[in-house]
């Protein structure tokens, strides 16, 4: 993570996630040894916005027409962000070498079908540099999926800089829409992939029973029992038996999904679902640490889950050996880390250095990831 004293230091990131909440953004500092955020700002998405975004998870009417005026939405969003950090540290935009903006998954089948696959990640930066007279890094995830790789996850190599400890091992689990698991070995060697569900299906039943946008602080779910055969029944999902390199979306954790799982309990109490979704996202992740980081002294927590109390609480106690902690306590609030990724993953391309571990994503080989759009 250290740099030359000739080598670009000012760089935001912007990261809008499978939870569909909104945008977070940071500007982050990267003349020391460790980056170091200088402002975040969160933008929600308004709700005609968002739900579009969710709509075009799916097959729909008319999507290539819907998808290009989203993305132009989205990055009106972004460019908002963007002014906000700017304004925040009243930073000029020259002084700011690179944006990264991830954009907004609504596909992801890496492998399939003809055996390259493909993401999407709705964006304009052509868009984004116009709005903003910034130079734009974009499109990380394609290169690593055309080098057979799965394109996710892409922030375990930045987790290892900021969170690697010498002679432990710990794990990173990022818990947004989707969970991922960073093992940051003591030997040095780095494991990530996608645990399972996140925050997606929580906060789709929430939504659906409460009108909230989320569990706050898992308080309904806290209110609810697990529902024992019902629990048994999601963890059967393929997905989670399957050995890394692997990576998920809403492509796979969706309503559907979950309606599926609930045929047999249509008539559960809602609350006692909301219990059973959070003790399975809990669960989810805690074996494949058992299975991946089983030598881990922690378990550094980011992401809106961190933020969920009773999922928090469940991750300790089903990892009783364990020290479950927020990121906020290894000096990065949970809702920074992804985004500041992101700008460490932008000052790569911009640096003409890899951003994708082969070991993590399963790709042919590092590879220089994201497209860049001058101001």
């Amino acid at each position: 993570m250290s740099a030359s004293a000739a080598s670009p230091q000012l760089f935001i990131g912007l990261m809008s996630g499978t939870s569909l909440d909104g945008v977070d953004g940071v500007l982050a500092d990267f003349s020391g040894a460790q980056p170091r955020v200088l402002a975040h700002h969160a933008m929600p998405f308004a709700p005609a916005l968002k739900q579009e975004l969710l709509a075009l998870n799916t097959p729909s009417d008319n999507e290539l027409h819907r998808a290009a005026l989203a993305a132009n939405g989205l990055v009106r969003v972004y460019a908002q962000t963007v002014q906000a950090l700017l304004s925040d540290t009243q930073t000029p935009a020259r002084d700011v070498c690179a944006i990264g903006a991830h954009g907004q998954t609504v596909r992801h089948q890496p492998g399939a079908f003809d055996g390259t696959g493909y993401t999407v990640q709705l964006n304009n930066p052509a868009l984004l540099a116009e709005l903003t007279d910034m130079d734009v890094v974009a499109d990380f995830r394609s290169r690593d999926v055309a080098a057979s790789g799965q394109g996710a996850p892409l922030v375990p190599v930045f987790h290892q800089g900021i969170f690697g400890q010498p002679n432990q091992t710990v794990g990173v689990l990022n818990i947004g829409g989707i969970a991922n698991l960073s093992v940051l070995h003591a030997n040095g060697d780095v494991l990530g992939f996608d645990c399972g569900p996140g925050n997606a299906l929580l906060d789709h039943w929430c939504q659906q029973h409460t009108g909230d946008a989320f569990d706050n602080n898992g308080a309904w779910g806290a209110s609810g029992s697990v529902i024992e055969p019902l629990l048994q029944a999601m963890l059967a999902e393929p997905y989670l038996q399957q050995p890394p390199p692997k990576s998920t979306g809403r492509d796979l954790f969706h309503p559907t999904w979950l309606a599926h799982q609930l045929r047999d309990d249509v008539n559960a109490n809602p609350a006692d679902v909301q219990a059973t979704l959070t003790e399975f996202t809990a669960l989810a992740c805690v074996n494949d640490v058992r299975r991946h980081a089983a030598d881990a002294s922690e378990l550094i927590v980011c992401g809106g889950g961190a933020l969920n109390g009773l999922l928090m609480q469940r991750l300790q106690a089903d990892l009783p050996n364990v020290r479950v902690l927020s990121s906020a306590e290894r000096g990065m609030p949970p809702l920074q880390v992804e985004a500041a990724a992101f700008a460490w993953l932008a000052r790569q391309t911009v640096l003409g250095l890899p951003g994708n571990l082969p070991k993590v994503t399963g790709a042919q080989g590092a590879r220089i990831l994201g497209g860049i759009f001058k101001a």
